[in-house]
């Protein structure tokens, strides 16, 4: 939508890295690590800046629970925040990820309320994710297939009971959901005119390159192979995110492989490992006709 080409710095294995560091630390000491690191109002005008961001990183849940809470956290958080980062650059990612957290903190701030928990990846972050890509579909234990529209709207449905039974931590999710919210709809607005167009002819261009490769392959034409990789050489993205090779999919129904910065590179390899062997052709040459040996008759 509005990412900087090529831009992205994988911020998200960061955030990965400190869920499990800060699940660590909780269950070596859960009131200790509850006193230094959720969100208090107080502590922070006296100086203690970090639990503006620490507060994130708590899982629900003790044992198994904790457990299973910090596995699906890792797995959402894996799969929409490198969806979304890739889509929109590290810049904007880190930016939902601040405004998101800062915006429930002085929710929470203004009702006198502590905070303790993973609020932005499973409201922010998967709101986000549902509006970006609608069509995605996650399997449930490998089998059950479920949108990921269907999980933002009962994510939003248990966050707004929590306001309307009166929680004032889901008041300060709600909080952070809508500085999001705002934030994505300015951005969106302010890079209107000219991102979309170029998101639109990016798509098409690459839609076309497609069908180019798809008719090269199928002919099997190494000229028109090796016209193509030219081609897709010219255009590729310096420093772009690739996928590897089985991730070549363009006829997908979420559309977003085909939009990526990184198709041009993506379909020279393609063509490259399925191009098949090359054609020898060879110069017609001279006929040569091996000279006859007289065999002498002995009945002559």
């Amino acid at each position: 939508m509005f990412r900087t080409r090529g831009e992205n710095l994988r911020s998200v294995y960061i955030l990965l890295f400190l869920n499990i560091a800060f699940f660590f630390l909780e269950h070596q000491d859960r009131e200790k690590y509850a006193r230094l690191f959720k969100f208090d109002g107080a502590a922070v005008r006296a100086g203690e800046v970090w639990r503006l961001v620490t507060y994130q990183f708590t899982q629900a849940g003790s044992g198994f629970m904790a457990m299973l809470s910090l596995f699906i956290t890792l797995l959402l958080l894996y799969m929409m925040g490198t969806a979304l980062e890739e889509e929109w650059g590290t810049r904007h990612f880190i930016t939902l990820f601040l405004l998101s957290t800062l915006g429930s903190a002085a929710v929470a701030s203004m009702a006198g309320v502590p905070l303790l928990g993973t609020y932005f990846v499973y409201f922010t972050l998967l709101f986000v994710y549902a509006a970006a890509f609608p069509q995605q579909t996650f399997f449930l234990f490998g089998m059950v297939p479920i949108r990921v529209r269907v999980l933002a709207l009962f994510s939003l449905a248990v966050l707004l009971y929590g306001v309307y039974a009166g929680s004032f931590a889901n008041l300060a999710a709600l909080g952070g959901a809508t500085v999001r919210v705002t934030f994505v709809v300015m951005t969106a607005a302010a890079f209107d005119e000219e991102p979309r167009v170029k998101v639109d002819s990016t798509l098409m261009h690459n839609a076309a390159r497609h069908a180019g490769v798809k008719h090269a392959l199928a002919i099997a034409s190494d000229s028109e192979i090796d016209r193509l990789i030219a081609e897709c050489e010219r255009d590729t993205v310096p420093g772009v995110n690739i996928c590897p090779p089985a991730d070549y999919k363009p006829e997908n129904a979420d559309g977003y492989c085909i939009r990526c910065d990184g198709f041009a590179e993506c379909s020279a390899r393609h063509l490259r490992i399925h191009r098949g062997p090359r054609s020898v052709s060879t110069a017609p040459s001279a006929l040569v006709v091996p000279s006859a040996r007289v065999v002498p008759n002995p009945e002559a």
